[in-house]
């Protein structure tokens, strides 16, 4: 029995330490301002009547986080007065979780019906305040960790991510029916609060390397291309950002959809929280566990080809649910599916980008990996996903973001094959 007692603590310990912790609250606030601006903005829009067109191209404002490499260097290099003396990453949590708040806030006060203008700016609010709340989290995340935690918390920033994301767009939903959108996205801008409690609970990550910078304009130059250059200076390190790019173009032109399919097939905001947000919420749980345990027993390489293939797949279970209509047991599946792959795939895909981070530049690199890896899905969503829907239809939408996970993969596989992962992980982690 004292064996047994022995080995379930240590397969459970490495989630309760401070770091891993920290790694989940973190995630709670990344998560949710992305549901304010994406599913949740598209049923508000949608049940309000907004054309399809209209309501995909709020998906342009998606690309401000990608972005965000443009003034990540600031969140490297600027002490904010005051506030500083809490440290440098804690100190921007609380700066950009009030940012978050203020543009929830005001985004909740705009009317869609009223100024389809308002509410795009408003949208776009969110979206920079957003983005700069992920720029200091995904920073914070990367630093607090400590090398053998990365796989752990990189689980742990997920399950803090989707509970974020999820609750928050549930909680919208639920408000919503009853109350109207208004007070659902007051009430749903409290969720920014957890990083900011974290980061005063925890304090500043030891491995932090504050990248001290002089005054001028050159300084600041440098400040914007010294990660970019850093990286780009590392072998086949072309090949590397083309993965980036590439690898997720299917699944976000996908994700950005679902809310749609969800209305013209007639499913209700109880039935969309039901079974779109609740058991989307318990199946990525299942999928980040499941990345957990295969990324420690099968290494990085294979767990990231696995989690490729799962979440090109997943999109045909959307094709499955266009072609058979109104079905509860469909969505569930669907979503489940969905869900599950997606879990996966931000364990270990996650994992990797933070491993190909300098610290020297952690919340730079990070944005600028981030960003590369969803900026052409959602420009083609913005641009043209409505279009293509009302063209060729569901069913052969959802196909077609099937086949746009091929080059990701097969480029991801030549990659590992020749061993160019290993030598950027190692040029990396030699610095």
């Amino acid at each position: 029995m004292s064996t047994a007692n022995n080995s379930l603590w240590r397969a459970v310990h490495p989630y309760l330490e401070k770091e891993s912790l920290a790694a989940l609250f973190v995630g709670i606030s990344s998560g949710f301002p992305y549901a304010m601006i994406g599913a949740t903005l598209t049923t508000r829009l949608a049940q309000d009547g907004i054309e399809k067109k209209t309501i995909t191209a709020f998906t342009l404002a998606f690309l401000v986080y990608n972005l965000k490499f443009l003034w990540a260097w600031i969140v490297d290099s600027v002490r904010l007065p005051v506030l500083g003396r809490l440290g440098q990453r804690v100190s921007w949590l609380i700066l950009a979780g009030i940012l978050v708040i203020a543009a929830v806030v005001n985004l909740a006060l705009t009317d869609p019906k009223a100024s389809i203008e308002a509410t795009v700016i408003a949208a776009i609010l969110v979206g920079v305040a957003g983005a700069t709340y992920d720029i200091v989290i995904d920073a914070y995340r990367i630093e607090i960790l400590k090398p053998y935690q990365l796989g752990v918390g990189s689980g742990m920033s997920q399950y803090g991510w989707r509970i974020g994301s999820a609750a928050a767009g549930a909680v919208a939903l639920i408000v919503a029916e009853r109350a109207g959108w208004t007070q659902a996205y007051l009430v749903c801008a409290a969720f920014a609060l957890p990083a900011m409690v974290a980061g005063l609970v925890v304090g500043e990550p030891a491995r932090h390397v504050f990248a001290n910078k002089a005054g001028g304009l050159s300084a600041v130059l440098s400040s914007i291309t010294g990660p970019f250059a850093e990286f780009m200076r590392r072998d086949n390190a072309w090949l590397i950002l083309l993965f980036i790019l590439v690898h997720k173009i299917g699944d976000t032109l996908a994700n950005l959809t679902f809310r749609l399919l969800f209305n013209d097939l007639g499913f209700s905001n109880d039935e969309i929280a039901t079974y779109d947000v609740g058991v989307g919420f318990w199946a990525y749980l299942v999928g980040i566990f499941i990345g957990g345990v295969l990324y420690v027993r099968m290494g990085l390489k294979r767990s990231v080809l696995i989690a490729l293939l799962l979440m090109g797949v997943s999109n045909l279970s959307f094709a499955l649910l266009a072609q058979a209509g109104h079905s509860n047991y469909g969505m569930a599946a669907a979503i489940g599916f969905e869900n599950i792959a997606s879990g996966f795939g931000g364990v270990v895909v996650v994992a990797f980008f933070s491993a190909l981070c300098n610290l020297q530049f952690t919340a730079a690199q990070y944005a600028l990996i981030s960003a590369c890896a969803s900026v052409v899905g959602r420009f083609v969503t913005g641009t043209t996903a409505g279009a293509m829907i009302d063209s060729i239809g569901y069913v052969n939408f959802y196909l077609l973001t099937t086949l746009l996970a091929i080059p990701g993969i097969v480029l991801f596989w030549l990659m590992a094959r020749h061993g160019i992962v290993d030598r950027a992980l190692e040029a990396n982690n030699s610095q």
